[in-house]
């Protein structure tokens, strides 16, 4: 089917889902600037943090950078990549090493939000057979994709584009998908917190559109920017009706079929999301223009507001409460200690890993530094155990404790779609949690190096630190922990019961609408003040249920009663200081290094992979990037619509490689797996770099029990200039399909024999 067929309904439809969006919108950001305002005069905060915040995290590091194999629907081939994962976790995948180096524009920029990592080609294929129900493969016939190693890395997403990956080894496998998962973990965390009006309206005015269609509950697709969400909100009511209208009049067989339905869906995606783009922007606008006079408004009437919200609380309390507390007490009173518990339990393990790690890392290096050598020992350590917290592969074993996490009957009990929201929420505060705590230590470590007098008094002082950094890690781990808790089961309780109460309750809110002053009508909703009524009627439960928890020792929880004043005082204003280098403050050089070269030097947090069996076929030599035969540069022949979705040539290729005992050896066969580019071979028991990471982004592997004797950080040479993206560029590759009603491409895109790549 053409995409001009469709482009009408599309744009109809997006058109409808945002416009009652933007009222609820409208409706949601005068409520969240009255609370914001209120918060702000009032305060009311918690417990005060005992560990600092870094403010830039991954400030002139990138994540990881290494080679893959990638399959190219356009041309039906493998292909060699250099994949760069930068600060802000976007994909970035270029021709080459070279190209990398070279500055060159990127060939794809994936935003991984929403996205599955897969590692089984059967899994993926189970989802493709199922996202067009009815169009299943014969058993025999070619499935949808051939990965020619046993080792695949498949993104996959239900709207979007779905990119296709291999390694060689099962070790790049698990360090990819590591690395992967940190970016949809990231990625997916895309509404940021640091907003006090504009996020918390955006959430809760989703929430609110989606009940208003009896859609109670968590929700899996809340992923991403505010673009992305609303296009997902989009596309789970428009893609049903697009599957029932098109599905039936695909032509070819099964295979061929799916195909087409994926690219359907992803072009019909990136017309809404475009649409969504300019409607959403038009309605922030709008608001923002008007937040002025509402905030007047507000400072100036405080006190009449709050005391025309308490009248309406009352009257709403008065009716609500009795039937709320009855289904309070028949429907959830019961199962609160059993979510609790399920909830407990992974996630008090994962914190614990998480200290676990913290405690080896250091005193692996601590140790080391007394067998080895002192303060530039230290220096080398701590330029790596720095970013620990943002190591995928050093932190899996702490993110992995949350996989147990299962709510089993609870889960259909109380509509909870899938436990993800609440295992990647647990994981983002563990890495949180990781980096404070290390960032505590390495500022209370630098301010001590002033006053130590040798080797020892060096390891006393780490030892000291680390012990004082880990009480305040119990302390602070032990409220994000009690306050996550509160918030999960809030999330799964409260959704249930607006469901059970709204044929009892909802339909008679409207003449409460009269009790608020038509001047504050933009602050107080009748809605909002029922829910806040309902939250109420379960917070009591919930409160003396993770109370109760806090006592049972085996959960590591501090009482509420234990609270940690000021045990530094000094300790904040530290943290206020300007970020520390510990490269450029102890490696002797006096002058300040040029933005352009410390640019160039960005460090990498993980290491680059070395595999003792030999040299792996991904290095791409200069000439690659300059050879006009190369099939990388040539023009894609066009594809047989009848061909298989692997060529042969491609699949045969790697195999074939695969088959070598001794790839180190065989010469051919690296030349066929890099599509005849030539390859620079380099010997891994050899001093020099290795050829698949830039040498400004290697950095020894941060394992402190066995460092590398002398181990230094390259510098780069003099012509390198390798592409650091902003933080815009972490957008998905556009294929258009050669539609007149294509959306509008963006400017700054690049073109290539793969199509045109542009960003989100």
């Amino acid at each position: 089917p053409c995409l001009m067929q469709l482009c009408s309904p599309v744009t109809e439809k997006t058109g409808k889902v945002l416009g009652e969006f933007c009222r609820c919108y409208k409706e949601q950001y005068g409520v969240a600037l009255f609370n914001s305002v209120r918060y702000e005069i009032e305060g009311n905060g918690g417990p005060q943090a005992q560990l600092l915040h870094r403010k830039v995290p991954l400030e002139d590091h990138v994540i990881y950078s290494g080679n893959l194999f990638q399959y190219i629907e356009e041309n039906k081939k493998w292909r060699n990549r250099f994949c760069v994962v930068p600060h802000n976790y976007g994909l970035i995948l270029y021709e080459n090493k070279l190209a990398y180096d070279r500055d060159l524009p990127p060939r794809v920029l994936v935003n991984s939000a929403g996205y599955k990592i897969l590692t089984s080609v059967d899994r993926y294929l189970e989802l493709v057979n199922s996202s067009l129900p009815g169009v299943t493969p014969k058993s025999g016939h070619s499935p949808i994709l051939k990965c020619p190693t046993d080792f695949p890395l498949i993104l996959w997403h239900p709207y979007a584009r779905h990119y296709y990956f291999c390694v060689m080894t099962g070790k790049e496998q698990e360090k990819w998908r590591a690395v992967f998962q940190d970016c949809v973990r990231h990625c997916n965390n895309g509404i940021s917190e640091d907003s006090k009006v504009e996020a918390p309206a955006f959430t809760d005015a989703v929430r609110m559109y989606r009940q208003s269609k009896e859609q109670y509950g968590t929700w899996d697709m809340l992923c991403g920017n505010e673009i992305q969400v609303l296009s997902n909100l989009v596309m789970e009511e428009l893609l049903p009706e697009l599957r029932t209208t098109i599905g039936p009049r695909l032509k070819g067989k099964a295979q061929e079929r799916q195909r087409t339905w994926i690219q359907i869906s992803d072009a019909v995606y990136r017309i809404v999301y475009e649409q969504t783009k300019a409607q959403y922007d038009a309605a922030m606008a709008k608001c923002e223009q008007e937040r002025p006079q509402m905030e007047s408004t507000i400072r100036t009437d405080m006190d009449q507001i709050i005391t025309s919200k308490e009248h309406l609380a009352s009257k709403i309390r008065a009716f609500v409460l009795p039937k709320a507390e009855v289904c309070v007490r028949n429907h959830v009173q019961p199962y609160i200690s059993s979510i609790l518990e399920a909830l407990m339990t992974p996630t008090s393990q994962g914190f614990a890993e998480v200290r676990e790690v913290f405690f080896k890392e250091v005193t692996d290096m601590n140790m080391n530094i007394v067998n080895e050598g002192g303060l530039e020992k230290l220096v080398e350590y701590m330029e790596k155990l720095s970013h620990l917290a943002f190591h995928p592969v050093k932190m899996q074993s702490c993110y992995e404790k949350m996989d147990q996490l299962k709510l089993e009957g609870l889960q259909q009990r109380f509509d909870v779609s899938s436990t993800s929201v609440f295992k990647q929420r647990a994981q983002i505060h563990m890495r949180q949690q990781m980096d404070d705590a290390m960032y505590t230590f390495e500022t209370l470590l630098h301010q001590e190096l002033g006053k130590l007098q040798g080797k020892d008094d060096l390891c006393k002082s780490i030892q000291r630190i680390l012990e004082r950094v880990l009480k305040k890690y119990d302390y602070d781990s032990s409220t994000v922990r009690k306050k996550f808790f509160r918030e999960a089961l809030l999330q799964i309780t409260i959704p249930f019961l607006l469901k059970k109460l709204a044929p009892t309750c909802k339909g008679e809110l409207a003449k409460f609408q009269e009790l608020i002053f038509e001047d504050f009508a933009s602050f107080i909703l009748v809605e909002n003040t029922y829910e806040e009524v309902v939250l109420q009627s379960v917070m009591k439960d919930i409160m003396q249920a993770v109370k109760e928890a806090a006592v049972q020792r085996k959960h590591n929880l501090y009482r509420d009663s234990m609270v940690m004043h000021n045990s530094d005082p000094n300790l904040h204003l530290l943290g206020e200081g300007i970020p520390i280098d510990w490269g450029e403050e102890y490696s002797g050089q006096p002058e300040a290094e040029p933005a352009a070269d410390k640019r160039r030097r960005a460090k990498q947090v993980v290491s680059v992979i070395q595999d003792d069996e030999g040299v792996l076929p991904y290095e791409v030599g200069t000439e690659a990037l300059l050879q006009p035969s190369s099939p990388e540069l040539q023009e894609p022949e066009e594809p047989d619509p009848g061909a298989p979705p692997s060529s042969p040539d491609g699949v045969e290729e790697i195999r074939k490689a695969l088959a070598k005992e001794n790839l180190g050896d065989g010469v051919e066969a690296e030349e066929r797996l890099t599509n005849g580019a030539s390859v620079q071979h380099t010997s891994l028991a050899s001093p020099k770099p290795r050829a698949d990471v830039p040498s400004e982004a290697r950095v020894p592997h941060a394992t402190p029990a066995s460092p590398a004797p002398g181990a230094e950080i390259p510098s780069p040479s003099a012509g390198t200039a390798c592409h650091q993206p902003s933080d815009k560029e972490t957008g998905e590759e556009v294929a258009p399909r050669g539609s007149e009603c294509s959306p509008p491409q963006p400017t700054g895109t690049t073109e290539s024999s793969e199509g045109l790549q542009t960003e989100f």
